[in-house]
């Protein structure tokens, strides 16, 4: 791939240097497994210091974006996946960014509703609710850990079809129609089991996302609590200017 850098423009080189190589991980130019060359070889080639670029490719491995690993070198491990705030589902996204997703389901029960889901659903409290949690996964790595509340016989909730594919997918499939969505994002630190599902330390932050899905009728045919690894995973965001 080419890389050049501007020594005329008030951009740190390291900085140009990181985000060439991030669009290029990005856009799929550097693939998951693919190994850069050594940091004397790259600044030799870019004809830059040896600190400039070992700074640059350690932009990159705090993003999560490469893994230096020993005897082996600097090694692209994937892209972050950037969703955008739109009613669409995480399976979906991961396709559409070029992953290759895949779901792990760990729970796939009926329980009674909780006052916060029975709110959150409509329904009467204590009431029978369908609860799935499931890990999804790309290239092999946790990204995000989903608990969905479903209301009792809504769809078919198999378990093969669940790791088959996305909720939303066998949704529209069972001829529901997804309207609308109120939806919560935040940030928390990681309990002992959700570092230990999702490959962080405990204490470590996690991006969280709330949402209530309703279809065109008006009815609540979901409710999810998602955590996600920051590292892996972000959202964004298109803000207009009210007039």
């Amino acid at each position: 791939m080419e890389l050049s850098v501007d020594r005329g423009s008030p951009v740190p080189l390291y900085f140009q240097l990181s985000q060439q190589l991030e669009s290029a991980i990005e856009h799929g130019v550097l693939t998951p497994g693919t190994l850069l060359g050594n940091e004397i070889e790259l600044a030799a080639r870019l004809g830059l210091s040896r600190p400039t670029v070992r700074q640059a490719i350690q932009a990159l491995v705090d993003k999560g974006l490469l893994v230096r690993r020993r005897g082996v070198g600097t090694q692209v491990v994937h892209s972050k996946v950037k969703r955008p705030l739109e009613l669409s589902s995480l399976y979906d996204d991961l396709e559409a960014a070029g992953q290759r997703p895949a779901t792990k389901v760990l729970v796939n029960t009926v329980v009674a509703a909780s006052a916060e889901v029975a709110a959150a659903l409509g329904v009467a409290e204590d009431g029978e609710v369908h609860r799935i949690e499931r890990l999804r996964l790309t290239h092999g790595e946790p990204m995000a850990y989903l608990c969905n509340y479903l209301p009792p016989g809504l769809l078919d909730l198999d378990t093969g079809r669940l790791e088959a594919t996305g909720l939303y997918r066998l949704m529209r499939a069972a001829g529901i129609t997804l309207h609308s969505a109120r939806q919560t994002i935040g940030a928390r630190a990681a309990t002992a089991g959700e570092a230990e599902r999702l490959g962080e330390e405990t204490g470590a932050p996690l991006l969280t996302m709330e949402r209530v899905t309703f279809d065109d009728t008006g009815r609540a045919v979901e409710f999810g609590t998602h955590t996600y690894r920051p590292s892996r995973y972000s959202f964004e965001f298109q803000l207009l200017v009210r007039s």
